[in-house]
């Protein structure tokens, strides 16, 4: 165990995050997840930084949560901020960004069970397609090389030993990708398979994401629907015309298919390089009433409602132990893997 974790679960034992949950009940802690699945069981071929949490953690997660917090939905948000309701203390957000099926199949009978409210940023042009994700892509064909080093165009030449090593040259590489205009950024993706030696079958992803009627089932029992663009492109770096595409046309396709007003907004990546006055207003413009960043950390209600546009949101991961999780709603969210 980590000298952090240690110091974690000691505050945790102390009962010092319920102290200072109490003295900051004007706080906003919005919960960020993608998948809830295991990503070491067998089968499991695609990101596995993408794996918020296993079930079971999932479930303890949502257990504490009910417990200590107010759950609210993005749409109570947007209502409180426009004046048409209040916001209890210590309110949360549960979100999940991207749109995996493992979000009805694992963590929606849990929030059932609890009776919570949550809101998933759907990537439309995913819903309904076996089309991968590009770190779904990426992860398949560094998974399944035989090689253990690749000269990389923009990086050069890189080795590995182990399957640690080989996941930091992906990581690097991704990280790499995340610079790219888009355009550059799914060239770079579809060179790879021939870089690595990699064959990436052509179901890799069939059955991975929601369909539309899923998606209408998930909306018609509690769960809010949100945009997270058509194609997640990292929205500073296509056009400005084409950023406007992907807020206005992913937000009238969800609306279609579950005849229900979009409010929320979650930006593709989140940091904050990958935002902008300029696209604030876009996102204003396209009709959103609050939109979600992965800047790490709870938010205070003044700061929400000076910029609703911006609204930190906190990463999880399934490397993240009781103790860190809780961590990171108290504020330490920085203690990213």
């Amino acid at each position: 165990m980590s000298r952090t974790n240690t110091l974690l679960q000691l505050f945790l034992k102390a009962g010092f995050f319920d102290l200072l949950r109490r003295l900051t009940p004007s706080t906003l802690t919005v919960l960020n997840y993608h998948r809830i699945d295991d990503p070491l069981r067998p089968g499991f071929n695609t990101f596995k930084p993408n794996v918020s949490a296993t079930p079971s953690q999932f479930a303890r997660q949502m257990d504490y949560l009910s417990q200590q917090y107010n759950v609210v939905s993005g749409r109570e948000v947007a209502q409180w901020l426009n004046g048409r309701q209040k916001l209890p203390p210590n309110a949360a957000v549960i979100t999940f960004d991207d749109g995996y099926k493992d979000n009805l199949e694992h963590a929606y009978p849990i929030l059932k069970t609890y009776y919570l409210p949550a809101v998933i940023f759907l990537t439309t042009s995913h819903i309904d397609s076996s089309e991968s994700f590009y770190w779904d892509i990426v992860a398949y064909c560094f998974d399944h090389t035989s090689k253990d080093n690749a000269d990389f165009p923009l990086l050069g030449r890189r080795r590995w030993q182990s399957a640690e090593s080989r996941k930091q040259v992906m990581d690097e590489w991704i990280a790499m990708l995340k610079t790219l205009p888009e355009s550059d950024k799914k060239k770079q993706v579809d060179r790879l398979p021939d870089i690595l030696d990699a064959s990436v079958p052509d179901d890799l992803s069939a059955g991975l994401t929601l369909t539309w009627s899923e998606v209408r089932h998930l909306s018609d029992n509690g769960i809010e629907m949100g945009s997270h663009t058509v194609s997640h492109p990292i929205l500073t770096r296509v056009s400005l015309e084409e950023a406007r595409d992907e807020l206005v046309h992913s937000k009238s396709k969800i609306e279609a298919a579950i005849n229900k007003p979009v409010v929320s907004f979650a930006y593709p990546n989140g940091q904050r390089s990958d935002f902008n006055n300029t696209l604030v207003n876009c996102v204003a413009e396209a009709g959103y009433q609050v939109a979600f960043t992965l800047v790490p950390g709870p938010t205070l209600y003044s700061s929400v409602k000076k910029s609703p546009y911006t609204i930190r949101r906190i990463f999880l991961s399934y490397r993240d132990t009781f103790p860190k999780f809780v961590g990171k709603l108290m504020g330490a969210s920085r203690l990213r893997p």
